[in-house]
Parts: C-alpha cells; structure tokens; sequence
C-alpha cells in the first residue's frame, strides 16, 4: 500500500504522528506537506493527495487540518475521491467496509492524537466488502459523470 499525506498548518502536528505511525506499519507514503506550521491553504495540499490517489499513483491518502472539514469538501471535488471525515472509529471502519473510501480527513483541534492513530489503524486495516456495497458505490461514480 502506498498513502499520500497532506495537512494544513492546523493539522500539521497530528500529521508527523500519523507518519510515525506509517512507518511503524511498514507503508510506504508520500508527504505533500506542508513542512512547518506556518498558515497555508488547505486546498492546494487536498488537491495533491486527492489527485495522486484518484490517478492510482497512491493506493489511499490521508489529509488533516483543524476540523477535517475543508480537506474533505475539497478532496471530494476530485472525480474518483471518496473523501471521507472520520471522528470515531466505527465511522472509519465503515466507510472502508461499505463506502470503499481511499481518502481518510480528520481534524487535529476536534480529537487527540490517540484517538486519531486509532481511527487511522483501523481504517487502513479495513478491506472494502463488496458486493451489495459496489452497486452503490458505482452509483456514486455515476454522480461525477
């Protein structure tokens, strides 16, 4: 599996967690930034993860800023992107299982770091189950059309 990562500067701290917690899988990832907490523009950085994961060049992203808000409406313009805001862990669990998301948001200022890296385990364990589910996720694709 490959991830790309991105953050703004409000999700920048969880963001180095997050990548500790990658390599401590064996995943690889690329980070699109940014490098610091200094303020910038969520958009840019969920249009790079959003586009490397809807071309296939990364298998899922994960983006955070301060509420997981903005980087998912922005990630969920990009045809492909099933972007999906995750706070709890049974909410990351089901998105894989019954939403196939490739794209997991979360907001660094909403939960604490453990719950995060929970939230994050399991939703990169979880596989999508098919079936009854894919009709439904082929209907969403028909959206973009």
């Amino acid at each position: 599996m490959k991830v790309a990562l991105g953050s703004d500067h409000g999700g920048y701290n969880l963001k180095t967690k997050i990548k500790e917690l990658l390599e401590q899988k064996g995943i690889k990832y690329h980070d699109f930034g940014p490098d610091s907490t200094d303020s910038v523009d969520y958009p840019d950085f969920a249009k790079e993860v959003a586009n490397g994961v809807a071309s296939g060049d990364y298998d899922r992203g994960i983006l955070i800023c301060g509420t997981g808000i903005g980087m998912s409406i922005a990630a969920n313009k990009v045809k492909g992107v099933r972007a999906s805001l995750c706070h709890d862990v049974f909410s990351a669990k089901a998105t894989r299982l019954h939403n196939n998301s490739n794209v997991l948001a979360m907001g660094e200022r909403v939960i604490g770091t453990e719950l995060a890296l929970e939230i994050a385990r399991t939703w990169l364990d979880t596989e999508f189950e098919g079936g009854r589910h894919q009709r439904r996720i082929d209907k969403i694709s028909q959206l973009e059309e």
